[in-house]
């Protein structure tokens, strides 16, 4: 059985009288895709911002890789292998793809890049740059302004991003979000070749995505985890067809 590489105890936030998680329990097994569902508003993009470090939990504890990292701050996470994407797409526009890349090697390397030089010079980092943009099937448009690219080659451009940084977690939050059905379809694809080669919780709405992509699903509601199991026993268990499908229990 494979060791958990995330232990999240009792973590809980509010905002102001709105408690948005409440004392969440979740261990992430290291070489799963774990997705996290649940209906807007459940908290699901709270949680991974906590998880990542771009918002503090008002109590509990995160152990990440054996360590508690609870009071780290994302860039500290971030050099010890949890690099995340976002919900809304976060690129740089005016910079070549191959450069968006570099610059994420670059943070991760502490190499003497400067963002107003060209990458061209840096082996160093366009060589891991270069077998992200691979992965992420974007190698062809490495030299394209990043602000032309097509919305869902801009999500693959963030999940190179990502790739860059050489993870042990992945936390990839709504990832084919405005995609089209086929942009959807090669997500999909990408994804399915990044399993077992990395640790990824998937935060998303589309539920094509999530059942051809998990090992595993918790589904949160109103800040709290209802289930957590294989994708049969999710979609099959009352709970969350009361809770998360709207349907009678």
């Amino acid at each position: 059985m494979s060791k958990a590489i995330l232990h999240l105890r009792h973590l809980s936030k509010s905002f102001g009288a709105l408690k948005v998680t409440d004392a969440v329990d979740l261990e992430i097994l290291a070489g799963e895709t774990h997705a996290i569902i649940g209906p807007n508003g459940a908290g699901k993009t709270t949680l991974v911002n906590q998880i990542s470090g771009a918002v503090a939990p008002d109590a509990g504890r995160i152990m990440f890789d054996g360590r508690d990292v609870t009071a780290l701050p994302m860039p500290a996470r971030a050099h010890l292998g949890l690099a995340r994407s976002f919900q809304i797409t976060q690129v740089l526009p005016r910079f070549t793809v191959l450069e968006n890349v570099a610059l994420a090697v670059q943070a991760c390397s502490g190499s003497s890049f400067r963002f107003w030089q060209p990458a061209g010079p840096e082996d160093a980092l366009n060589a891991p740059a270069e077998k992200a943009l691979q992965v992420a099937e974007l190698a062809s448009r490495a030299h394209t302004l990043a602000g032309s690219l097509s919305h869902g080659e801009k999500r693959r451009l963030e999940l190179a991003i990502a790739l860059a940084q050489a993870p042990k977690l992945l936390l990839l939050d709504e990832p084919t979000a405005g995609a089209g059905a086929e942009e959807t379809r090669h997500l999909i694809g990408t994804l399915n070749g990044l399993k077992r080669q990395y640790t990824i919780i998937l935060i998303e709405h589309d539920m094509q995505a999530v059942f051809a992509l998990a090992d595993r699903i918790s589904v949160l509601v109103e800040g709290r985890i209802i289930a957590t199991g294989c994708p049969q026993a999710v979609r099959t268990n009352p709970r969350v067809r009361a809770a998360y499908l709207g349907e009678a229990a």
